[in-house]
């Protein structure tokens, strides 16, 4: 009962959310409101979010030896893909902020007492699923290219990625395929995570709900996966601590651009 509870939420009727259209200028209304709650208490949101600079560091240190070299970048962009689940506890603010409730960061961990937890470690536990995979993916696709010798130093890498006709072939398949796993993270988690903590309507309801909501809205939704990608960029030039401003602008934005995507429930 537990695991279908999980999957599909706690009513005894399915019932699935209404999915709104929205346009390209509500996206970046949703960035406004998101830097509105950002600015609301913001050393707050900083100490929260200090975990992404530093998990950021710290995975270029772990990869910093010669053989594991080629998997700074999948290591670095792959780490947007668990965003969704790492950014939970802004949406709480967001959605207490948004309430008239008390938003001291404490209460990001209330999320933990959500009916809707379960899935939400479910869902993070697919989100890291696809993780794995992508990581897979790309160094079978380096080891492809270059086979098994891996650069002995990182002048050596760099000048193998930029300076050769496999390095650019490797950045050319390396960012179609990342492209792709981002599409379909991107399409199936857009409201997922902030649904599941307003409403317990389980992992497959939330995730549908995600899938309609990105095909209903196709450019829209384009354009915020643009901007996350544009501002992980920017975040991660100087030595990752501007990590620590961009993901919780970037958290509570997704909670506004849920609230946009879907209709609230008929009462």
């Amino acid at each position: 009962m537990t695991a279908f509870h999980v999957m599909s939420g706690a009513g005894d009727v399915y019932t699935r959310p209404v999915v709104n259209k929205i346009s390209v200028a509500d996206v970046f209304d949703a960035l406004r409101r998101g830097l509105d709650d950002f600015r609301e208490k913001p050393s707050h949101y900083v100490f929260l979010c200090l975990m992404y600079p530093i998990a950021g560091i710290f995975l270029a240190l772990a990869t910093s030896s010669a053989n594991l070299l080629p998997m700074i970048f999948p290591l670095i962009s792959g780490f947007a893909l668990i965003g969704p689940i790492a950014a939970i506890g802004l949406y709480e603010i967001s959605r207490r902020r948004e309430a008239g409730l008390d938003t001291s960061w404490r209460h990001a961990l209330d999320v933990t007492r959500s009916p809707a937890f379960p899935s939400i470690i479910a869902g993070g536990l697919l989100l890291f699923g696809f993780f794995v995979v992508w990581l897979v993916a790309a160094q079978t696709l380096y080891s492809n290219v270059f086979g098994d010798v891996f650069p002995r130093s990182i002048s050596l890498f760099f000048s193998e990625i930029f300076g050769t006709p496999e390095g650019i072939q490797l950045i050319i398949w390396g960012h179609l395929l990342g492209l792709g796993f981002a599409i379909i993270v991107l399409a199936t988690t857009v409201v997922t995570f902030p649904l599941l903590l307003d409403r317990d309507v389980g992992l497959v309801c939330a995730m549908e709900t995600s899938v309609r909501a990105t095909v209903a809205n196709p450019v829209p939704v384009f354009c915020w996966g643009l901007v996350i990608a544009v501002s992980l960029i920017v975040g991660t030039i100087p030595l990752f601590v501007g990590l620590a401003l961009v993901m919780p602008v970037l958290g509570h934005a997704s909670w506004h651009l849920y609230r946009k995507l879907v209709a609230p429930p008929v009462v």
